[in-house]
């Protein structure tokens, strides 16, 4: 069950707030939505990628020739087809990458880094064919030790995966190869007055795993390169636009010559963002003059592609008497997988951000190890930061014998508390979302098990803003098509529709949503860092002006008066003497006896509103095994305006379960030699049905002074706060603090072991 809570300033609206049905939902309950693996094109090429079975090693001599020879095999592609790209680094919409290391993750060229690496692809007349193709390339190895933990790496006699990276620290750049690509700092206020300032310090080490994202559909790429030298990939992607950008500038073709069609897609959670499949589709369709399709299996998934990263967080803080934040530290190091590029930005940025801290300092580190470039992950490094911030909290209250709602209440950021890394909160609901669990049935519910403890924890994600664009044109009958770029994870059709109908003051169902490919619309960033109902909304609601405008525009010229007598509200035009002709009516008249009106909307919006989240478990804990059981689960949020609440919880919902299955028994398991040992959805534990109770929501709406309908982000912070907030529950379930992730059986048991010896 839900529930709502709107402050008595919220605006109230006709559209927003509502609960229609998605415009794409027929097409996907009934399977004609396509998916990249359901394209079919005439003459198409079945493609095969040939991955490293070792976790690290040079590559001695590659041998084609006998896949070449196999029948039915068409092309093979090499490193050396995707032309050098030095070390130009490109930006992305959500962070930048180093073009050299994207061309050497795409097809390795001298050196494997992880199992799983790229090596060569084949086309062939089948799969079977190129399966069969790839088994025949002879690759000579020369096996280097693997690194496989930021500790290790960061050890000064550790193996240097990348002779080119050579740590950039604190703004200067050192000359070494080294593992740590950068190391940067944020500081604020005296940090040893406000150590010494505190009655209270608590000093603790935390260890969280590799995990990925668990999307449904795999990795898929189709291109067919045209002999007029234009190329058009379909995909599933988070960013049509980051893709065409990525394939032209490893492909070193014009960005124009490049089109992408987004397919629907099953699922990406920030894993779909960077290119894999896309250029090495390309290079195979250019030999072959023929589209090629390229697939992953599940296993390709999980040891080919970026999983978020583990890490090794150190998090000391102190309070006075009276339970007041004095000062703050934390050292962070990240994985980055094979190159560097893990979220240790992102995580700096949120690990002290959800409380008024005035005095602080953070170490920032971006570590190489031998596993998979990391990729974004819902609120990307902000779930291994809150793991630590918001345990040591949880052991600050104890010793202070003060409610852990009550502290947190007390230094709760709010509008004009400043971050340790710089900005000021505008109008923000942390403090919200805390009362409102505390207001919560759950909250003031007793627990009397044994065995049985209840945690809590906040999380913070910024969310970003970024560009989009949107097209709209008014037919004739009084419906609008609205042309978007943002693919649509989770109903974003239907939430911009909205934005778009209320604008206009007519119905969503007169509205038609398409996300459009890149030759079909401008330019538009990616669907993630929580963007798209809060940017590409207000570039529809930017469209849906202009519209109103050429509307009274139209009526004035009609009427024969001055443009400013006439005013659109209300899903139509007034003007004097009473006046009125509807939306409906208008559209018919400007396609019959006038110009078409089409409205368009650009946007690069500044302020995207922080997000705020608090969450509440209860859970019991079998002394026997270890094992940990969810009793109850309730996450409150400031959404800003809830525009779709039905989504709204949706996203809320699925993140929770996401940090649920991170906190209690997802990881990247490896043998000593680098080898993943547990990539199959078998054998990667994700959580069921059966593992969980109903995720209980509030939705808090503090709108966001900084969008013209309150909207903020709501996707990426749920998923902060779960894997804390469990363990401050099995600690007041059995007194064992829990500082590594997973909390799985075995780790738990361990504890409890060591507590009763």
């Amino acid at each position: 069950m839900s529930t709502v809570e709107k402050p008595a300033s919220t605006p109230k609206y006709k559209v927003i707030g509502t609960r229609p049905i998605r415009h794409d939902g027929t097409d996907k309950v009934t399977g004609r939505a396509k998916y990249g693996a359901d394209l079919r094109l005439t003459g198409m090429l079945s493609g095969v990628v040939l991955r490293s079975p070792h976790a690290h090693a040079n590559i001695k001599s590659i041998d084609v020739s006998a896949a070449e020879a196999l029948p039915g095999v068409r092309a093979i592609a090499l490193c050396g087809d995707i032309p050098d790209a030095a070390n130009k680094i490109a930006e992305l919409g959500e962070g930048s990458v180093n073009l050299q290391h994207l061309r050497h993750n795409v097809l390795a060229e001298n050196k494997v880094l992880y199992r799983g690496h790229a090596i060569a692809a084949v086309a062939a007349d089948t799969i079977h064919i190129a399966e069969e193709a790839c088994k025949l390339i002879k690759v000579e190895y020369e096996l280097l030790p693997p690194v496989m933990t930021v500790l290790d790496a960061m050890k000064p006699d550790a193996p240097v995966l990348n002779a080119d990276v050579k740590t950039n620290s604190l703004g200067e750049q050192t000359d070494k190869p080294s593992n740590i690509a950068k190391h940067f700092r944020f500081e604020l206020g005296d940090i040893a007055k406000g150590f010494a300032d505190a009655k209270v310090i608590v000093e603790r080490e935390f260890h969280t795993a590799t995990v990925h994202q668990g999307y449904i559909e795999p990795h898929n790429a189709t291109a067919m390169w045209g002999q007029d030298g234009h190329v058009t990939v379909w995909c599933s992607t988070q960013g049509s636009f980051t893709v065409r950008q990525q394939v032209a500038e490893l492909m070193h073709v014009p960005l124009g010559h490049v089109k992408v069609v987004p397919m629907e897609i099953g699922g990406g959670f920030g894993g779909k963002i960077a290119v894999y499949l896309e250029p090495v589709a390309a290079i195979l369709s250019k030999k072959t003059g023929r589209p090629v399709k390229v697939l992953m299996n599940r296993a390709d998934v999980f040891e080919g592609t970026g999983p978020t990263p583990g890490s090794y967080i150190k998090v000391k803080m102190g309070a006075d008497a009276n339970g007041k934040i004095t000062a703050a530290e934390a050292y962070m190091a990240y994985e980055a997988g094979a190159f560097p590029g893990s979220p240790i930005g992102a995580g700096a940025m949120c690990v002290f951000a959800c409380y008024d801290i005035p005095n602080g300092k953070i170490d920032g580190f971006d570590v190489c190890v031998n596993k998979p470039r990391t990729s974004a992950y819902r609120a990307p490094g902000a779930t291994n930061a809150a793991m630590a911030t918001e345990t040591v909290i949880e052991e600050i209250c104890e010793k202070l014998n003060m409610c852990p709602l009550d502290f947190r209440l007390k230094n709760a950021a709010k509008e004009g508390t400043r971050r340790i890394d710089g900005p000021v909160f505008p109008r923000v609901g942390m403090v919200e979302s805390l009362e409102a669990i505390q207001n919560s049935e759950h909250w003031k519910t007793p627990l009397s098990g044994k065995n049985q403890g209840r945690g809590i924890a906040s999380g913070f994600w910024f969310n970003c803003g970024l560009k989009s664009a949107a097209t709209a044109t008014v037919n004739g009958d009084g419906t609008v098509g609205l042309v978007e770029g943002s693919t649509d994870i989770g109903g974003s059709r239907t939430g911009l529709a909205m934005q778009f109908a209320e604008a206009l003051g007519i119905t969503v169902d007169q509205v038609v949503p398409t996300v459009a490919d890149t030759d079909g619309v401008g330019y538009t960033d990616v669907t993630g860092g929580s963007r798209v109902t809060f940017a590409t909304g207000w570039a529809v609601y930017e469209a849906a002006l202009d519209i109103s405008r050429q509307m009274c525009k139209r009526m004035a010229e009609e009427w024969e008066v001055p443009v400013d007598q006439v005013k659109y509200e209300n899903g139509g035009v007034t003007g004097p003497d009473g006046k009125r002709l509807g939306f409906a009516e208008i559209a018919e008249k400007s396609v019959k006896h006038g110009e078409p009106i089409v409205g368009k909307g650009t946007v690069d919006p500044q302020c995207p509103g922080g997000a705020f989240a608090t969450h509440c478990v209860d859970v019991e804990v079998d002394p026997e095994t270890g094992k940990v059981h969810i009793l109850r689960y309730t996450a409150s949020q400031d959404v800003g305006t809830a525009i779709h609440p039905a989504y709204v919880e949706g996203q809320i919902q699925g993140g929770a379960v996401q940090g649920i299955g991170w906190g209690l028994n997802e990881e990247y398991f490896y043998d000593d030699k680098g080898t993943m040992r547990n990539s199959t959805f078998l054998d990667y534990r994700m959580p069921t049905c059966l593992d969980l109770p109903m995720i209980e929501t509030i939705l808090v709406e503090v709108p966001n002074p900084g969008h013209p309908y309150g909207v903020r982000g709501v996707g990426e912070v749920p998923i902060v706060p779960p894997p804390a907030a469990l363990a401050n529950a099995i600690y007041n379930a059995v007194g064992v603090r829990m500082q590594q992730l997973p909390m799985s059986p075995p780790r738990v048991m361990h504890e409890l072991l060591k507590k009763n010896k």
